[in-house]
């Protein structure tokens, strides 16, 4: 499938948190965590688990750096 979002990092699911609407994902990339929320339809149809190989992609129009 092309894709034109260019942030696309590799990691592996660490949590999967089922709401009633939506789902909370937790994917560790390398030594960091980024956190997800998608709705829970997505979550099941993509079947999910911890331990899975999945991409994450960043789409966004700002990203704030702090020092």
């Amino acid at each position: 499938m092309a894709l034109s979002a260019r942030n696309q990092l590799l990691g592996q699911i660490k949590e999967v948190t089922l709401g009633s609407v939506m789902a909370h994902v937790v994917v560790k990339v390398g030594e960091n965590e980024i956190d997800s929320l998608i709705t829970r339809r997505s979550a099941e149809e993509m079947d999910l688990k911890i331990g899975d190989s999945v991409n994450v992609i960043i789409k966004s129009t700002e990203v704030m750096i702090q020092k």
